[in-house]
């Protein structure tokens, strides 16, 4: 299962930490999934979204 909302597709992304003597440390941000049941076409699924895309209104939760 991919770490990526399925509604906006935001994804897990690379960034770079810089230390004091200039040195790289890579390591990845992962987006802030919940799963949450929500109507998709009438049907209710569980889906994987992002916190902002919830606080958006973007998914109709299942009641």
């Amino acid at each position: 299962m991919a770490k990526q909302c399925e509604i906006c597709g935001k994804a897990p992304r690379k960034s770079a930490d810089r230390s004091f003597s200039n040195k790289q440390n890579v390591h990845t941000q992962e987006p802030n999934l919940q799963t949450v049941k929500a109507v998709v076409n009438g049907v209710t699924k569980r889906i994987r979204v992002c916190t902002s895309c919830i606080k958006a209104g973007k998914v109709q939760k299942a009641v």
